[in-house]
C-alpha cells in the first residue's frame, strides 16, 4: 500500500486496518511527504511489518525491485496530483515510484486532492495516460475537503476502497476493465433494496433485501466509467463515489423513479426487490390492538415495475436486466422458474438467485445464473462485487451485439 503526501493520508490508516482484517499481509510504502501527516511508527504498528521509506534502506534486499515484483496488488491511497504526475511520466525518484515501475500485479490508484487540481487538464491527461497503461484509477468522491472547500477530490471512504481492492484481488481482470473504462459514455440506472408498503404510519410490509447487490452493481459500473444513477429503496448507506443516489420508499415510488430515469438510460438493472402486494387502504393512524382478535388485511397487487419498463422502452439498443429471487420446490428447477419469468417480463437478461434463510439477502456472497432468451450462464458463485462485474459484462455484450 502506497501512501502519498496529502491530508487524506489519515484515512489510509483505516484502509490498512480493513485490509488486515480481511487476512492480507500489507507492506506500507509512504512517500517522504506522507510521513509529515502520518509517522513511520504508526504504519509499522498498524501493519505489523517493516515500513519502507527509502530506496537505499536495506539495499542488499533490493526493496525498490522486490516490493513491486512480489506484491499481489499495489494500492496507492491517497494518490496526490504530484504522485500521479510522476507515475505518468515514469519517474523513479523515490521508493514508491520505483514500486509502481516494477509491479507485475494490478495497480490501483485512489486520487485525493483539491477540486481544481483534480479537474486540471494536466491531471486529467496524466490519469488518461495511466489508464491506457492498465492502471485502475478510482475516481475521487465529492464532499468536504480541507478548510472550507468542498467538491470532487475527496478520497473515497476506506470501506469503498477495501471493496475495490478485494474485488481486484479476487479477479485481476476487473482492473483491466476499470482501466479501459469500457462503460464510459454509457448512462446506467440501477435499482436496489426492498420496497415498503405501509399499513399505517409505523408499520409496513417489506422484505429482506439489503441493497448490497445494487450497491455492488453501481460501484462496478462507476469504476468502469459509466454515468450511474442508483434508485434505492430503504437502504441506509452512502452511495458509492460518483454515483447519483435517489431514495424511494414504496413500489409505486420505485416505479415512478425508474420510469423517468430509464428514459435516457443505455443499461438498466432492476436489482431491487419490489413488494408484490400492498394494502388496499392504509390507515392514517396507528392501528391499535382490540381485545384478543387478530387483524385482517386486504391486499392488492402492486404494479410490475420491470414489465412496465420493458413496455415503455423506445430505444432498441437499451438493455434491460431483471433479477429473480426464487425458492424452487421439488420437481421445479431454478432455471425453469427463471425461464417462465423471463418470458413473462420480456427483459433482455434475468439474473437468478435461489433465496432462503441465510442465503443471498444481506450476505457478501451469492450464486447467480444469468438467463437470456438464447441460453443460461452459470451458476457462478462469488462476492457480490465480483458478480456485479460479470453482470455488466453480459449486459455490455448484449448491447454491443445490437
Amino acid at each position: 500500500m502506497g501512501v502519498a503526501g496529502g491530508i487524506a493520508a489519515y484515512k489510509a490508516c483505516e484502509l490498512l486496518r480493513r485490509l488486515l482484517a480481511e487476512g492480507h499481509q500489507v507492506r506500507v510504502v509512504p512517500t517522504a511527504s506522507a510521513l509529515t501527516f502520518v509517522g513511520e511508527a504508526t504504519w509499522a504498528a498498524l501493519s505489523g511489518q517493516p515500513v519502507h521509506t527509502e530506496v537505499w534502506a536495506d539495499a542488499h534486499q533490493v526493496p525498490h525491485v522486490q516490493l513491486g515484483q512480489q506484491a499481489d496488488l499495489v494500492l496507492v491511497a491517497p494518490a496526490t496530483a504530484d504522485l500521479i504526475a510522476r507515475a505518468a511520466s515514469g519517474r523513479a525518484d523515490d521508493l514508491l515510484t520505483n514500486v509502481l515501475l516494477t509491479a507485475r500485479c494490478p495497480v490501483v490508484l485512489a486520487p485525493a486532492m483539491h477540486t481544481e487540481m483534480w479537474s486540471h487538464a494536466a491531471t486529467r491527461a496524466n490519469v488518461a495516460t495511466l489508464r491506457e497503461r492498465g492502471v485502475l484509477v478510482v475516481d475521487p468522491d465529492s464532499g468536504r475537503l480541507t478548510g472550507a472547500d468542498s467538491g470532487p477530490g475527496r478520497l473515497p471512504d476506506p470501506a469503498e476502497l477495501a471493496a475495490v481492492a478485494a474485488t481486484v484481488l479476487d479477479d485481476p481482470g476487473i482492473a483491466v476493465r476499470g482501466a479501459t473504462q469500457d462503460l464510459a459514455g454509457l448512462s446506467v440506472v440501477v435499482s436496489a433494496g426492498g420496497t415498503r408498503e405501509h399499513l399505517d404510519p409505523v408499520r409496513f410490509l417489506g422484505n429482506s433485501s439489503s441493497g448490497l447487490m445494487g450497491w455492488a452493481l453501481a460501484r462496478a459500473a462507476r469504476l468502469r466509467g459509466a454515468d450511474v444513477r442508483l434508485v434505492a429503496a430503504n437502504v441506509d448507506r452512502p452511495a458509492p463515489p460518483g454515483v447519483t443516489l435517489q431514495p424511494v420508499t414504496s413500489t409505486t415510488d420505485l416505479g415512478a423513479a425508474m420510469s423517468v430515469a430509464a428514459t435516457t438510460a443505455d443499461l438498466v438493472v432492476m436489482a431491487a426487490a419490489p413488494a408484490d402486494f400492498t394494502p388496499a387502504a392504509a390507515s392514517d393512524t396507528k392501528i391499535k390492538k382490540s381485545g384478543t382478535g387478530g387483524l385482517q388485511l386486504d391486499l392488492v397487487q402492486t404494479s410490475d415495475v420491470l414489465a412496465g419498463l420493458v413496455a415503455a422502452r423506445t430505444d432498441p439498443r437499451q438493455v434491460l436486466v431483471g433479477f429473480a429471487a426464487e425458492t424452487p420446490t421439488p420437481g421445479t428447477s431454478l432455471v425453469e422458474l427463471g425461464r417462465a419469468k423471463l418470458a413473462r417480463k420480456g427483459c433482455d437478461l434475468l439474473v437468478l438467485n435461489e433465496v432462503g434463510h441465510g442465503r443471498v439477502f444481506g450476505q457478501s456472497t451469492s450464486e447467480i445464473t444469468v438467463l437470456s432468451p438464447s441460453g443460461a450462464a452459470g451458476p457462478v458463485t462469488g462476492t457480490k462485487d465480483r458478480l456485479a462485474h460479470l453482470i455488466w459484462d453480459a449486459a455490455l455484450a448484449e448491447r454491443l451485439a445490437r
